[in-house]
């Protein structure tokens, strides 16, 4: 098995298809099987590398809490690209893993080609901050205690999670299954040093405004916490887009796997070609009707 070597862990990855490379990584709650619906349909024309997050067998799972943290996971990106020998990649990453992909645009800008940031946003409320790590405590103490399967009959009833079993029943269940499957160990570590801890955009938001590089956004529109950060990251990142799914929760790859695909083979067509440029700042003034004056 293919394995990337990364800070004090390996990294298991799949590499299918060949062409311009994708790199796709996945959230909390999923690994790299998650993203079966889109190697499927994405590898008919590009090369589209998956790989589990470390914590995640067949990943390693180091037991020092010290090498979980937003900023390791954005550097196993990297690990991977150099392991894959993909060069500048385009990268789409779901909850979890759209704030890695995002963190390693901003600190390593030349090894990414585009970013698909779906479902970001995740406890960068202000008034939903404190009731975000709570909630990674606590779940972070039920893997712990309890065990996988316990946490993730819990975690897959999630008020973000039902419109997938509404939708797609045995797609849920395949869903809940796989986090069943996970390491408690890893997952708590996770919570703990990743999600818990990772510090907010906002702190970030200079680099947002010189970010260079194309960026399509995507999100559920019963997301709930994730609607307004996209709104402003669409506003901050000059080269953002936008697409909001109608009647859809948090994984909008599970959920509308047809309409997603096609959302990012369109905006990978439209990097490729030359046709994802900034917005035209004549479109933000603040007359509906007349453009802002020089």
């Amino acid at each position: 098995m293919p394995f990337a070597e990364a800070h004090r862990a390996r990294l298991y990855f799949e590499d299918t298809g060949r062409g311009s490379p994708i790199v796709l990584v996945h959230e909390f709650a999923g690994d790299l099987r998650s993203w079966e619906p889109q190697v499927r349909a994405l590898s008919r024309r590009h090369r589209c590398v998956t790989f589990n997050a470390r914590g995640y067998p067949p990943s390693d799972v180091p037991d020092d809490p010290g090498v979980y943290s937003q900023m390791v996971a954005a550097d196993d990106i990297a690990a991977v690209l150099r392991a894959g020998n993909l060069g500048p990649a385009h990268l789409v990453g779901c909850s979890m893993g759209s704030f890695a992909a995002l963190h390693l645009a901003l600190r390593q800008p030349q090894a990414v080609r585009s970013l698909v940031l779906v479902g970001c946003g995740y406890g960068e409320r202000a008034d939903q901050r404190e009731a975000w790590r709570a909630d990674a405590r606590r779940l972070a103490a039920l893997f712990e205690s309890a065990g996988s399967k316990a946490a993730a009959d819990e975690y897959a009833l999630g008020p973000y999670r039902l419109q997938l079993q509404a939708k797609d029943p045995r797609g849920w269940s395949e869903f809940a299954g796989r986090l069943a499957e996970h390491s408690a160990a890893g997952a708590a570590l996770t919570l703990r040093g990743v999600q818990e801890a990772r510090p907010p955009l906002r702190e970030f938001q200079s680099g947002l405004e010189r970010m260079e590089l194309p960026v399509l956004l995507i999100v559920g529109d019963e997301d709930e916490p994730c609607l307004e950060v996209n709104l402003w990251l669409k506003r901050t990142i000059p080269r953002a887009g936008l697409a909001i799914v109608p009647r859809t929760g948090h994984t909008v790859n599970l959920e509308e796997p047809d309409t997603f695909n096609t959302l990012v083979q369109g905006f990978v067509a439209a990097v490729e070609a030359g046709h994802w440029e900034p917005r035209d700042p004549r479109t933000m003034g603040e007359s509906s009707v007349f453009q802002q004056d020089e």
